[in-house]
């Protein structure tokens, strides 16, 4: 008797493979057969020849003429009947660059190297490389290949895999829709700190005056207690209030930003991946370059060895401390951008015959070693201000010494701050009070590392202020940043855009009109970060929004591909896409590995809450520093509506369908010719192996499954070449 994933799996086949009526199949067929015979090279989906696969398993291995034609001896895959009405990449190395760069973001460059440092150096690598292995590459992997071969948005996709499972979709679009929201924020803040940098003096390179009627003036007092980076960035730029209680005034500059930013955002994105595709090839570049020029400007610096030894030096017992695998699987996990759906939506426009696998390795590893590069970069430039700032703290110790006792005096003996000293005054003894002197140590300069928002807009402005020309280096950063964070964010918006379109919820609204309305109910929710609390409200939705409910989402899509799906049919799939099978590291990964360690950062998460609480840190202007505040219950709420709203999806859709309702009436299949991929790649039927029988009870008959057995009757493919 079927079990309750069998019947699942059974349903979705009937409900998703309608009949087709005998004219538009006849028309497809037609279509596919003109652009064959008159050698066109197609635009859409596998016609397009820029994506030619070169790879070794493209080696001709039957012959069939019409499923392939040859440019320079290279065998291009042709099918019978050609995609319609879908866009495609205009080349691959437009999709290449847009995945990088959708997946290579702000974390990369600000928070790996905080992460690096904090949890033990050197040492912190084995961590991140071992969840990379397991985590990050298996399900970047398995979004690439899902979304190629099934060809539609999250929801699309999750509803043809089961209609019990439209709601991990539905949870991607709205985590993607909230993540977009404060995303872009963060881009908006780069954009005004670059049009600052082109003064003739940073205004962050020193304190301001405050003036008095009388005419007289002071130093800033709040600037005095701090320092001039922290002055721009809390008081100047956020006009901080005292906590998110008490919002106080509205930010135009920032809002005005805002605004700036959503405008390129729809500029870039206003013709699909027509438009966005040809701004990655700047967005996605443009930092690579950056961060050479400031690599080859960071090691020439004096003091960059010392920082890079701070990075890289490691503390091995570390690695027994559960918080740092914990903080390397978040950060793997994260700064892929896994379950946002952006993936889905980006490969579903790719050719069906494309190497989703080597895709998958070269992106993942391209995202990791950026981040190690920019953890270089960095701490290249921070080692050179912890030396410039531990050698002006020496000066200073060193002329309040010899002011006191000339050149007679011996470190190892100076008399306790506080007491009497008599101290030569000319030809006479005066006595003074010993004074405080600073307390100067290297290490503790090199530890005052930060990341996120303190990272970009506080410790490396003031390691920038002490440059040659430093405007000219504030605008390539800034401007870096920008481009870093805008590719993501319109990768992240892709993902919503893609979904509500394969909804068809407006089906006669052309998609550029639908873009801007998405990005202006965007662009007026955001106004939300623009006054003196909107940077609280910034840390609450990065602390929740894309945390626990991706989590959440990525853990339920191995369940779905694993049980549901069926890990046999998910291998046949990619075979017939790639000419090759996934071994059984990828799917012991699907079905085991990445499932284990996604609950167990999630279970992690919530002990480390319960542990050490959680809030927010709110800046004190008297003090010059920010004190831990907790979160006030309307805070608590609204954490919980935003987690709740994401996640609730997933559980709501399987239980409605249940009862029958159908929350996604979606029943067509996508276009998918399996029989012309099978003759292509001369597959042959795959007979179960013994290891796959012991790991997964795969059977002859194609059922699998140890928790839930799964079944599929392969004759369902067959009508998939339409």
């Amino acid at each position: 008797m079927a079990n309750t994933a069998h019947l699942v799996r059974r349903q979705s086949s009937r409900d998703l493979n309608p009949q087709r009526s005998l004219d538009r199949l006849e028309l497809r067929e037609m279509r596919g057969r003109l652009v064959i015979e008159n050698g066109s090279k197609g635009t859409y989906g596998s016609t397009n020849a820029a994506f030619e696969d070169t790879s070794p398993n493209s080696k001709i291995k039957s012959v069939s003429s019409s499923k392939r034609t040859s440019i320079e001896g290279k065998a291009i895959f042709k099918p019978e009947c050609v995609e319609d009405e879908r866009e495609s990449w205009d080349s691959k190395l437009t999709f290449l660059l847009a995945t990088i760069g959708y997946a290579v973001g702000l974390g990369n460059v600000w928070r790996f190297p905080y992460l690096a440092q904090k949890n033990g150096g050197g040492a912190f690598l084995i961590p991140y490389f071992i969840m990379l292995a397991i985590e990050g590459i298996p399900i970047f992997y398995l979004e690439l290949a899902i979304g190629q071969r099934l060809r539609k948005g999250a929801i699309g996709v999750w509803n043809q895999v089961s209609p019990f499972l439209s709601g991990i979709g539905i949870s991607s679009a709205v985590v993607s829709f909230n993540v977009a929201l404060y995303y872009n924020t963060i881009i908006a803040w780069c954009l005004f700190y670059f049009v600052q940098s082109f003064q003739s003096q940073l205004p962050w390179a020193e304190c301001p005056n405050l003036y008095f009627p009388n005419g007289s003036y002071t130093i800033e007092p709040e600037c005095e207690v701090s320092s001039p980076t922290q002055y721009f960035w809390y008081r100047t730029t956020l006009m901080i209030s005292e906590d998110i209680n008490t919002p106080q005034t509205f930010n135009w500059k920032i809002a005005l930003a805002l605004f700036i930013a959503w405008i390129l955002v729809y500029l870039c994105m206003i013709k699909g991946i027509a438009s966005s595709g040809k701004v990655v090839y700047v967005t996605a570049t443009f930092p690579y370059l950056v961060l050479i020029v400031f690599f080859f400007r960071g090691i020439t610096l004096k003091g960059a060895g010392d920082g890079l030894r701070h990075l890289f030096t490691p503390t091995w017992h570390t690695i027994l401390d559960p918080v740092v695998w914990l903080e390397a699987g978040t950060q793997i996990f994260f700064s892929l951008g896994l379950a946002f759906g952006g993936l889905i939506a980006f490969s579903s426009y790719n050719p069906v015959n494309n190497n989703c696998y080597r895709d998958a390795i070269m992106v993942s590893l391209t995202n990791c070693f950026t981040s190690m590069f920019a953890g270089i970069v960095v701490f290249s430039i921070i080692g050179f201000k912890a030396t410039m700032t531990y050698e002006k703290c020496l000066d200073s110790r060193n002329a309040t010494l010899f002011e006191l006792f000339g050149g007679d005096y011996n470190e190892s003996s100076l008399p306790i701050a506080g007491s009497l000293i008599r101290v030569p005054n000319g030809k006479e003894l005066v006595s003074k009070l010993m004074p405080t002197l600073p307390f100067c140590d290297l290490e503790t300069e090199l530890d005052k590392s930060a990341s996120g928002t303190g990272l970009a807009f506080i410790i490396f402005t003031e390691a920038i202020n002490q440059f040659p020309g430093a405007q000219f280096w504030s605008i390539l950063f800034f401007l870096m940043l920008f481009t870093l964070g805008i590719d993501s964010q319109f990768g992240t918006l892709e993902g919503v855009v893609t979904s509500v379109v394969d909804l068809k919820l407006f089906p006669n609204l052309p998609k550029e009109i639908l873009t801007g309305s998405i990005c202006v109910v965007c662009c007026l929710i955001s106004m939300a970060f623009a006054h003196g609390a909107g940077s609280y409200v910034f840390v609450l939705f990065d602390n929740y929004c894309g945390t626990y409910p991706l989590l959440i989402i990525a853990f339920f899509e191995c369940i779905g591909v694993s049980y549901v799906y069926g890990l046999k049919r998910f291998a046949d799939d990619i075979e017939m896409m790639t000419g090759s099978r996934p071994g059984l590291y990828w799917l012991i990964c699907w079905k085991y590995l990445s499932p284990l360690a996604m609950l167990s950062i999630l279970v992690a998460s919530f002990i480390q809450i319960a542990v050490d609480g959680t809030g927010y840190f709110a800046w004190v202007a008297a003090r010059g520093e920010s004190e831990r505040h907790p979160w006030p219950v309307w805070a608590v709420l609204l954490i919980t509506v935003l987690v709740m709203a994401s996640v609730l999806w997933i559980p709501g859709a399987a239980i409605g369908r249940l009862f029958g309702y159908i929350l996604i009436d979606d029943n067509e299949t996508a276009w998918f010719p399996a029989n012309d991929l099978k003759e292509f790649h001369g597959i042959m039927p795959h007979e179960v192996t013994t290891a796959e029988s012991l790991l997964f009870c795969m059977r002859a008959d194609g059922s699998e499954g140890l928790c839930c057995p799964t079944a599929h009757s392969y004759d369902d493919d067959d009508d998939d070449d339409n």
